[in-house]
Protein backbone atom coordinates (compact mmCIF):
# COMPACT_ATOMS: atom_id res chain seq x y z
CA UNK A 1 0.00 0.00 0.00
CA UNK A 2 1.48 3.18 -1.25
CA UNK A 3 0.88 6.67 0.53
CA UNK A 4 1.45 9.04 -2.32
CA UNK A 5 -0.89 7.78 -5.40
CA UNK A 6 0.33 10.31 -7.63
CA UNK A 7 4.09 9.66 -6.99
CA UNK A 8 3.09 5.78 -8.15
CA UNK A 9 1.21 6.59 -11.07
CA UNK A 10 3.84 8.27 -12.10
CA UNK A 11 6.12 5.74 -11.55
CA UNK A 12 4.22 3.20 -13.33
CA UNK A 13 4.34 5.62 -16.59
CA UNK A 14 7.78 6.15 -15.92
CA UNK A 15 8.54 2.54 -15.91
CA UNK A 16 6.12 1.70 -18.82
CA UNK A 17 7.48 3.92 -20.93
CA UNK A 18 11.09 2.74 -20.57
CA UNK A 19 9.59 -0.47 -21.63
CA UNK A 20 7.76 0.17 -24.52
CA UNK A 21 4.44 -1.27 -22.85
CA UNK A 22 1.01 -0.26 -24.18
CA UNK A 23 -1.26 -0.07 -21.29
CA UNK A 24 -0.39 1.11 -17.85
CA UNK A 25 -3.21 -0.16 -14.92
CA UNK A 26 -2.97 2.80 -12.01
CA UNK A 27 -5.52 2.73 -8.96
CA UNK A 28 -8.84 5.44 -9.48
CA UNK A 29 -8.92 8.14 -7.28
CA UNK A 30 -10.82 11.63 -7.99
CA UNK A 31 -7.21 13.58 -8.27
CA UNK A 32 -5.57 10.54 -10.54
CA UNK A 33 -8.76 10.57 -12.83
CA UNK A 34 -8.00 14.47 -13.02
CA UNK A 35 -4.63 13.86 -13.86
CA UNK A 36 -5.84 11.74 -16.56
CA UNK A 37 -7.80 13.52 -18.22
CA UNK A 38 -5.23 16.47 -18.15
CA UNK A 39 -2.75 13.72 -19.68
CA UNK A 40 -5.00 13.22 -22.41
CA UNK A 41 -6.37 16.31 -23.46
CA UNK A 42 -2.34 17.51 -23.76
CA UNK A 43 -1.85 14.39 -25.87
CA UNK A 44 0.76 12.53 -23.47
CA UNK A 45 -1.47 9.29 -23.65
CA UNK A 46 -3.92 8.36 -26.59
CA UNK A 47 -7.05 7.03 -24.24
CA UNK A 48 -8.33 6.31 -20.85
CA UNK A 49 -10.30 3.33 -19.44
CA UNK A 50 -12.05 2.74 -16.05
CA UNK A 51 -12.70 -0.34 -15.23
CA UNK A 52 -13.49 -2.68 -11.68
CA UNK A 53 -11.62 -5.82 -10.19
CA UNK A 54 -12.17 -7.47 -7.21
CA UNK A 55 -14.37 -4.25 -5.92
CA UNK A 56 -11.47 -1.82 -6.80
CA UNK A 57 -12.00 0.85 -9.26
CA UNK A 58 -8.78 1.11 -11.60
CA UNK A 59 -7.89 3.65 -15.00
CA UNK A 60 -6.09 1.48 -18.08
CA UNK A 61 -4.09 4.72 -19.70
CA UNK A 62 -2.69 3.67 -22.71
CA UNK A 63 0.43 5.51 -23.81
CA UNK A 64 1.48 6.76 -27.22
CA UNK A 65 4.66 5.95 -28.86
CA UNK A 66 5.85 7.99 -32.12
CA UNK A 67 7.04 5.93 -34.75
CA UNK A 68 8.62 2.46 -36.12
CA UNK A 69 11.15 2.79 -33.10
CA UNK A 70 8.34 3.53 -30.74
CA UNK A 71 10.10 6.33 -29.34
CA UNK A 72 7.71 7.53 -26.05
CA UNK A 73 6.09 10.85 -26.31
CA UNK A 74 6.42 11.49 -22.44
CA UNK A 75 10.64 11.75 -22.35
CA UNK A 76 10.41 12.93 -18.69
CA UNK A 77 7.83 13.25 -15.70
CA UNK A 78 8.84 14.33 -12.30
CA UNK A 79 7.25 15.11 -8.76
CA UNK A 80 7.36 18.01 -7.90
CA UNK A 81 5.21 18.54 -4.71
CA UNK A 82 5.60 15.41 -2.27
CA UNK A 83 3.76 14.73 1.20
CA UNK A 84 6.84 15.40 3.30
CA UNK A 85 7.37 18.78 1.29
CA UNK A 86 4.58 20.74 -0.29
CA UNK A 87 5.35 23.23 -3.04
CA UNK A 88 3.52 26.43 -3.82
CA UNK A 89 3.85 28.99 -6.37
CA UNK A 90 1.95 32.36 -6.99
CA UNK A 91 0.66 33.62 -10.30
CA UNK A 92 3.91 35.39 -10.87
CA UNK A 93 6.19 32.55 -10.50
CA UNK A 94 4.12 29.51 -12.73
CA UNK A 95 7.01 27.19 -13.50
CA UNK A 96 7.81 27.39 -17.39
CA UNK A 97 8.82 24.04 -18.54
CA UNK A 98 11.75 23.44 -21.28
CA UNK A 99 10.17 27.05 -23.21
CA UNK A 100 6.74 25.80 -22.74
CA UNK A 101 7.47 22.86 -24.89
CA UNK A 102 6.28 20.67 -21.40
CA UNK A 103 3.25 21.24 -18.93
CA UNK A 104 3.79 21.74 -14.94
CA UNK A 105 0.40 20.60 -13.05
CA UNK A 106 -1.00 22.29 -10.35
CA UNK A 107 -3.68 21.96 -7.75
CA UNK A 108 -5.54 25.34 -7.39
CA UNK A 109 -8.90 26.63 -6.10
CA UNK A 110 -10.08 26.12 -9.85
CA UNK A 111 -9.14 22.16 -9.71
CA UNK A 112 -6.21 20.57 -11.22
CA UNK A 113 -5.04 22.98 -14.33
CA UNK A 114 -1.91 23.31 -16.33
CA UNK A 115 0.15 26.28 -15.68
CA UNK A 116 -0.61 27.31 -19.37
CA UNK A 117 -4.41 27.69 -17.93
CA UNK A 118 -3.16 28.84 -14.57
CA UNK A 119 -1.52 31.85 -16.52
CA UNK A 120 -4.07 32.87 -18.18
CA UNK A 121 -6.41 32.69 -15.11
CA UNK A 122 -3.73 34.72 -13.05
CA UNK A 123 -4.01 32.01 -9.84
CA UNK A 124 -1.22 29.92 -8.19
CA UNK A 125 -1.01 26.57 -6.49
CA UNK A 126 0.15 23.60 -5.28
CA UNK A 127 2.66 22.19 -8.18
CA UNK A 128 2.37 18.32 -8.79
CA UNK A 129 4.10 17.31 -11.24
CA UNK A 130 5.74 18.75 -14.41
CA UNK A 131 5.69 16.31 -17.30
CA UNK A 132 7.69 17.14 -21.05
Amino acid sequence: MTTDRIADMLTRIRNANLVRHQIVRVIKTKIIFSLTKILKEEGYISSFEEIEIDNKKYLLLCLKYHNQKREPIITGIKRISKPGLRVYVNKSNLPNILNNLGIAILSTSKGIITNHKARKLGIGGEVICYIW
